[in-house]
């Protein structure tokens, strides 16, 4: 079983990656639980056809300890399971809580079987919280890839995303897999990513092209490779899934110092110098 956590800048577009990836893995007959670590709770709605998951903090708020895995686990798209961690009441204890408390229940109820080949773990914004950490700091997960773009503030979260890595890589086992490349249309964005990812001692795994083909599947509430399984788009998270389930370059990332990551920026006429 591959323990596989997403994580990349709030808005980077990892909860749509991450459901048409694992869209991509189910048709290649992958057997896959997702576990969204994002209080919105919007990490499987694309596998489960926009069906308003029950997390597993309500759950536990409403039912208390002894429930049964129903509850907090749905099965959609491919077989795919899915569980969404939720979060505190507003202005009530850290969200990250939430995945902590979801993984010790999913292991109680005996979640993570024998037949899965990977758990795929969305979780939310960058490493700054110890909850939200935890995927990689108690060694649950140990495959990391950083969705960013070849945007400033992606980059700069990526790079603290890679810190983290780093920190528990000696302790948790993790290893970076690589930067996947969720276009945003900016000038030499491949180039500028790549570059990045050299620099940190990874690749960039894939380049995912902007496509308004996206934008339709969520609004019929479905990833791409259901929606529209011929189209370009498609090809691409399929090529993205394939390229996942074969990877086999897993580093400890090498975090660039602020100056550096700026020069990088800055030869790729990203910022400007004067």
């Amino acid at each position: 079983m591959r323990q596989v956590a997403i994580y990349g800048k709030g808005g980077i577009g990892k909860s749509t990656t991450t459901q048409n990836l694992n869209a991509g893995l189910a048709e290649m007959g992958k057997h896959i639980m997702i576990v969204g670590c994002d209080p919105k709770a919007d990490s499987t709605r694309l596998i489960l056809g926009g069906l308003a998951q029950q997390t597993v903090l309500d759950t536990l708020r409403e039912e208390g300890e002894d429930i049964d895995l129903g509850y907090v686990m749905k099965t959609g798209y491919g077989g795919i399971k899915c569980v969404e961690s939720g979060g505190p009441e507003p202005g009530v204890g850290c969200a990250g809580r939430g995945i902590i408390t979801s993984i010790n229940l999913l292991e109680r109820l005996g979640a993570y079987t024998a037949d899965l080949d990977y758990v795929f773990y969305d979780v939310l914004g960058d490493v700054v919280c110890g909850g939200f950490a935890m995927p990689i700091r108690e060694g649950k997960a140990r495959e990391i890839y950083i969705v960013a773009s070849g945007e400033m503030m992606a980059l700069y979260a990526a790079n603290n995303i890679s810190k983290g890595i780093q920190k528990y890589a000696s302790t948790g086992g993790v290893r970076l897999g690589g930067i996947i490349c969720n276009s945003r249309k900016v000038d030499g964005e491949a180039e500028l990513v790549e570059a990045f990812a050299k620099e940190l001692g990874t690749q960039m795994i894939h380049f995912v092209p902007r496509d308004n083909m996206v934008q339709r599947a969520e609004i019929n509430k479905k990833t791409v490779i259901e929606y529209a399984p011929e189209s370009d788009q498609a090809a691409v998270y399929r090529e993205l899934a394939r390229k996942i389930d074969g990877n086999d370059m897993f580093v400890i990332p090498k975090p660039l110092k602020q100056e550096r990551l700026e020069q990088i920026l800055m030869d790729h006429g990203m910022m400007d110098i004067a």
